[in-house]
């Protein structure tokens, strides 16, 4: 074993196998009691499933356009429990997974994507103000970092790109990246000093349960839906204590699209995982730096993101993603051994300077993804169920667009957000089993392949290019 693995090991042997953000105590905050489970019938105007951020943005919005209207919202467990509440809080404002794959899919329209996510953005911080939701929630901006030679070109054209639409982005040396925040391991990088806010995803989505709640949505917790009836005039959500017949539904289910079997060809699950470092004393946040507190990551095919938390410990997440084949999820796979040593051991690689810091939690959970790597929408029974999925780790943000999209296609509104390519548009749908397991295993292989040759591509990954199709971490 090496010493960085050694040192891995020993960070990693008191770290407790929980969600930080969820953990009570820290930080205290307090885990809400959850609503009961619906027992009986109900009738409503607009019935939401999923109480991650998609549903709950959609059930707060649907209720400031329309304060008279009935909305419920049916959660499988509890609000925040899944994606929304253990995630890395970087609410970003791109709405494709990034400016350079929204380049490569919507060029003609990429000034207007971007527009509209830094207006998601803005109006985010609106709603976490007016309603006083206490979410830790900074405008940072955000940096990309360059650990190879290779990543420097297209971290450059990045950053033209984005300043030619009018965007606070610059370029940094390494000299001027290590002032920012100091790893051996930095070559230069991208500060986009604007579209980027750093967050506590848990109270963001405590917060707009509270928000809903005092706005009179009703949510019901431990409620999943189990079938879908059409009856004329409306819709019936069956769940194993009762029923709503809703004249409309929002399905915001992300990684778990329960009855409604449209989405399963077009998102697989995978896991992607974490690690929580203790509070950094002042002698080790003055040895990295980073007065800015902008959220990182790196510019590899599978990346690293990481950030400082309101406490300032480090968050470090990423690289790994794993899909298990037939889209299995179980509470197991929360916890891999394997991938927290790995994290652990690149985390001292780019911060030998914090090797006497230690990690306090380790976790994993579900992304939504699909093959365009972010979100797509759509409709069914004729138009009175609307949906969004397929965010693909970058939804903190992007779901409240996404439920914008579903209320607009619900009242049948053509809007600024309905005329994009990107929403009228569908993924390529993955492949049945076992195909779609081979072809996601040989993916991730060839990204790290490629990583691995100064970010050359080889011919399974130029195919999957030239069809629209990619897996990414």
């Amino acid at each position: 074993m090496s010493a960085t693995a050694r040192l891995a090991a020993a960070a990693l042997a008191t770290a407790e196998p929980r969600v930080f953000w969820q953990d009570p105590r820290i930080g205290g905050h307090t885990v809400p009691e959850p609503e009961p489970a619906l027992k009986g019938h109900l009738a409503a105007d607009l019935a939401v499933v999923g109480g991650g951020y998609s549903g709950l943005w959609t059930a707060l919005l649907a209720k400031e356009r329309d304060p008279g209207r009935d909305v419920v919202l049916l959660e499988a467990r509890t609000v925040g429990w899944a994606a929304s509440g253990r995630n890395g809080g970087f609410c970003e404002s791109s709405l494709t997974h990034g400016h350079a794959n929204g380049v490569d899919r919507w060029p003609d329209e990429i000034a207007e994507l971007e527009r509209l996510g830094h207006q998601n953005l803005d109006r985010i911080a609106e709603t976490v103000q007016r309603y006083g939701i206490d979410c830790e929630f900074e405008r940072t901006g955000g940096i990309t970092v360059a650990t190879e030679e290779w990543q420097l070109a297209e971290l450059a054209e990045d950053a033209r790109r984005m300043r030619a639409l009018g965007y606070d982005v610059v370029e940094l040396d390494a000299d001027q990246m290590r002032a920012e925040v100091d790893s051996p391991t930095y070559l230069g990088g991208i500060h986009d000093r604007d579209g980027v806010a750093m967050l506590h995803p848990a109270k963001l989505a405590w917060g707009l349960r509270r928000a809903c709640l005092g706005l009179g949505v009703r949510i019901f917790e431990h409620t999943p839906v189990r079938a879908v009836r059409a009856e004329p005039g409306r819709l019936r959500l069956e769940s194993r204590g009762g029923s709503v017949a809703a004249r409309q539904v929002a399905w915001g289910t992300g990684a778990f699209p329960g009855p409604l079997r449209r989405l399963r060809a077009f998102v697989v699950p995978v896991y992607d995982y974490a690690l929580m470092t203790e509070p950094l004393t002042a002698e080790q946040r003055a040895a990295v730096g980073w007065s800015g507190r902008a959220g990182m990551s790196d510019a590899g095919n599978q990346f690293h993101y990481y950030r400082l938390t309101a406490d300032n410990r480090i968050l470090w997440g990423g690289y790994d993603v794993v899909y298990h084949y037939g889209g299995r999820v179980r509470p197991e796979y929360d916890q891999r051994p394997e991938t927290f040593q790995k994290l652990a051991e690149h985390f001292f690689t780019t911060f030998p300077q914090l090797e006497d810091v230690r990690f306090t939690h380790t976790w994993g959970g579900m992304i939504d993804t699909c093959s365009r790597f972010c979100a797509y929408f759509g409709t069914a029974y004729g138009g009175r169920l609307a949906y969004a999925a397929g965010f693909t780790g970058l939804g903190v943000a992007a779901t409240r667009f996404g439920a914008e999209v579903m209320l607009d296609r619900l009242a049948g509104a053509e809007t600024e957000r309905t005329r994009t390519a990107m929403v009228r548009s569908k993924p390529i749908p993955f492949p049945p089993e076992p195909l779609r397991y081979a072809g996601i295993e040989l993916t991730r292989r060839s990204i790290a392949a490629a990583d691995r040759d100064n970010g050359r591509r080889n011919l399974w990954l130029r195919t999957l290019d030239a069809v629209g199709m990619g897996f990414d971490s």
